[in-house]
């Protein structure tokens, strides 16, 4: 499939009913407690069209960070009191994390909110990026922008699991490497959920 029918199957698939999506999918035995207080969060899954077809924008944190250093992750962060909404967040926090303009993106959908095991509520929004862009990393922040062929992604077989043991137990993850870049966890598992819902 071409970048534009990617993009079209990505629009429909988006128009429908979203399942539940959390870090603990594959860990069913893992009891959550009732109440937990979850901080909100948007993330941006940018596409952004080129000659050699589209491609996903990711960015890899710094290894100076205190909150997942060195992990592979979309540009985003947590919701604040002046952002407008969910979206309004994940472009602001786009524009100073790898210098996307707002203006500079069309909204396809958005895929269900995302549990994370850091408490996080994340909502992910796929956005086309309109025109050329060239990504300016945010010092200090991020270590490195890179892209991902959007037909990798959108590929349920590019996907298989793996396992650690986290705080004593064994937690089962998604992964998806790519060359090398090694994309796992949260973020692997909001982009295999874009990837289901466009195959199914």
């Amino acid at each position: 499939m071409g970048p534009i029918s990617d993009l079209g199957r990505i629009s429909r698939a988006l128009a429908g009913a979203a399942p539940t999506s959390s870090d603990y999918d594959l860990n069913p035995g893992i009891v959550l407690p009732e109440g937990r207080k979850l901080k909100p969060a948007a993330v941006l899954m940018p596409i952004i069209e080129t000659e050699g077809g589209a491609r996903v924008i990711l960015t890899m944190r710094s290894a100076r960070l205190k909150h997942h250093p060195g992990q592979i992750a979309f540009p985003g962060g947590r919701i604040d009191d002046t952002d407008a909404d969910a979206v309004a967040a994940a472009l602001r926090e786009s524009q100073e994390e790898i210098g996307l303009d707002p203006a500079n993106v069309e909204i396809l959908g958005e895929l269900s909110p995302h549990e994370t095991v850091t408490s996080y509520t994340v909502t992910p929004f796929v956005g086309r990026i309109r025109a050329p862009f060239t990504p300016v990393p945010e010092a200090g922040e991020v270590a490195e922008v890179f892209s991902v062929p959007l037909p990798f992604l959108l590929n349920p077989a590019s996907y298989r699991t793996e396992r650690r043991r986290w705080r004593g137990v064994w937690r089962s993850y998604y992964v998806a490497p790519y060359g090398p870049y090694y994309i796992w966890g949260a973020t692997a598992r909001m982009l295999k959920g874009l990837a289901d819902r466009v195959a199914s």
